[in-house]
């Protein structure tokens, strides 16, 4: 009973409880039968129970009064116990129960979520805690747009972790440690004598000194070994260098909380040089149980399966990006206690973290079986493309700057929004707002509604479209609900208390219905660390509530109050999935 308490948003789960005693019922010799339930497509029902054919299969040749899996079927449904839920069930094909949900039920679960919040809709998951590793960009780089898809996917996954109930520590992994620092320190010196002062403004774009370093490097050998010295003495912890290195630190981390402002997106800095002292004892555990072998001068772990070693000590005896993320994942197992490691990097690291959690396996860090936890995930995505099908770049073959991306969508956004006279009706800071809601939104949700896996385009013209599956469609299906329900002049709050929900309308109910799989939805999202089905989800409650309002006179009609509280139900549930997406949702338009 607990366990539906829990749940008590998430039907899939509450007929999984009712199948669960029906197969207990059915087959009480075949113990452990876990409950297939999926939501329907077909128009037989809502839900469906396909165990039949996997039991039939187990039970065939035993003792039993079955003919095939059309009885077990039967059976299942027969033994299936009385419940509020359920209006009615039938069998169909090989066994498969389909189950009509009560409308009154459905009608119910909506009102108890509008008194109760729809945080009592949140999917209850089996771990407490997790790190997402994600963003990472690389000190005295630019953030560029391939950092943009990592942002953006973790914090969506975050959210929908955290909104499930899960404590997030949400990381970033910059690279902030490296031979590059040398280059960078002995610059710093040499164009400012009196670097302690040095500002910002002083510096100018990073990208450019980052660029006039390395041209140096590569084209002065005596500063190219001036260079390599003062990486030892950096790493050897002398005070000018180090003070340097965090000056050139601070300088690159204010730029990069300019992004995460614009994208309101919340981490935490634990760079590689946070891990680095933890590399020395990491190696020798891994050591001692014989994973680490010497070749070719280097230090490494030979991999089942993949016929490169994992390098973790290169042969000039220096630590590398295998040393590092060895010993942040043994950190984040040891010392922060996560049940489910996250990192979000683009596809092509794949091969790396997947040796990296197979020597983690080897090391008994993990359980040996692969879905128990605790456990590590590389959520891998693909390349964001220009018009040209190439990698996005700017015209003169440069990565685009992510806060110039960010700042033309919300500009082009704005002048859309003055295109329609809204300059005039609206105050400065309501059309600031407004300009920045739906913009940024463009840009977060052009990315998180393609499975990440793919590569997809970068086209301002298309993700500012206000028609089709996109944010400025969706926010603007928000604002229009809202208008609905101020336009009515009721109190939609007291409504809640006083009026009830009546589904009997087909579009109604098939609203009510898609807005009950909300939870089911995030869970799944979370389980496969998929955000777009929650796009897809949310794309396909805006077709629904379309519907049902072309359909079902709202204001004005003798069902108003029942209609009115289902506008609220949908705004409620849109306002989750823009919560979770990373979307500031938009009242008015």
């Amino acid at each position: 009973m607990a366990k539906e308490e829990q749940n008590v948003g998430n039907v899939k789960q509450q007929l999984a409880k009712l199948f669960e005693s029906a197969l207990n019922a059915t087959v009480p010799n075949e113990p452990d039968v876990e409950p297939l339930v999926a939501a329907c497509t077909a128009k037989f029902g809502d839900y469906q129970c396909n165990n039949a054919m996997g039991l039939w299969s187990k039970i065939k040749g035993k003792q039993n009064e079955f003919k095939g899996p059309p009885a077990v079927g039967q059976a299942i449904m027969r033994n299936l116990p009385q419940s509020e839920m359920v209006e009615s069930c039938s069998v169909a094909g090989p066994g498969f129960v389909n189950v009509v949900l009560s409308k009154n039920w459905i009608a119910k679960s909506l009102q108890k979520m509008l008194i109760d919040g729809i945080d009592t809709w949140a999917p209850r998951l089996a771990i407490k805690r997790a790190v997402v590793d994600f963003s990472s960009p690389n000190i005295a780089k630019e953030m560029h747009v391939g950092h943009l898809r990592s942002t953006i996917i973790g914090d969506t996954l975050a959210r929908m972790l955290e909104f499930s109930h899960v404590e997030v520590l949400r990381r970033n992994h910059v690279g902030d440690w490296g031979t590059q620092f040398g280059m960078l320190i002995e610059f710093l010196f040499e164009k400012f004598p009196n670097w302690e002062d040095v500002t910002e403004t002083a510096v100018g774009d990073l990208q450019a000194f980052y660029k006039a370093s390395k041209q140096r490097f590569d084209s002065d050998p005596e500063f190219k070994e001036k260079a390599q010295k003062a990486v030892v003495r950096l790493q050897g912890g002398e005070e000018r260098y180090r003070k340097a290195w965090a000056q050139i630190c601070e300088i690159s981390r204010n730029e990069f909380n300019r992004v995460y402002q614009c994208l309101g997106v919340h981490i935490e800095e634990k760079g590689e040089s946070f891990y680095n002292p933890y590399i020395p004892e990491v190696l020798k555990e891994l050591t001692s149980k014989n994973l680490v072998e010497d070749s070719q001068g280097a230090r490494v772990i030979f991999i089942e399966g993949f016929n490169i070693p994992l390098i973790v000590v290169k042969s000039d005896g220096g630590f590398n990006y295998a040393s590092t993320d060895l010993a942040a994942l043994w950190y984040r197992l040891n010392e922060e206690k996560a049940d489910w490691i996250i990192y979000v990097t683009d596809v092509g690291q794949q091969q790396h973290f997947d040796m990296v959690f197979r020597a983690a396996k080897r090391a008994g860090w993990f359980p040996a079986e692969d879905n128990t936890y605790p456990k590590a995930s590389h959520v891998g995505f693909g390349l964001v493309l220009g018009e040209d099908g190439k990698r996005f770049r700017t015209r003169n073959t440069e990565v685009v700057r992510l806060v110039d991306l960010l700042d033309e969508a919300k500009s082009r956004s704005k002048t859309a929004l003055i295109d329609r006279g809204k300059d005039v009706e609206w105050s400065e800071e309501e059309l600031e707002q407004t300009a920045e809601a739906v913009g940024y939104g463009a840009v977060k949700y052009a990315d998180l509604k393609n499975n990440r896996l793919t590569n997809y385009t970068f086209n301002f013209d298309q993700m500012l479209n206000d028609k089709g599956n996109t944010a400025v469609y969706l926010l603007y299906a928000h604002a229009r609900i809202c208008s609905i329900i101020r336009k009515s002049g009721k109190d939609v709050e007291e409504l809640k208390n006083t009026g009830t929900i009546v589904l009997d309308h087909a579009d109604e109910r098939a609203l009510g219905l898609h807005l009950l799989q909300f939870s089911e939805i995030v869970e799944e999202g979370c389980t496969n660390l998929l955000p777009n089905v929650l796009c897809e989800y949310l794309y396909n409650l805006s077709e629904n509530f379309t519907r049902f309002y072309s359909n079902c006179q709202v204001v004005g009609s003798a069902e108003e109050t029942s209609r009115l509280l289902l506008c609220e139900a949908t705004a409620t549930v849109m306002r989750k999935c823009f919560h979770l997406l990373g979307i500031v949702p938009v009242y008015k338009i």
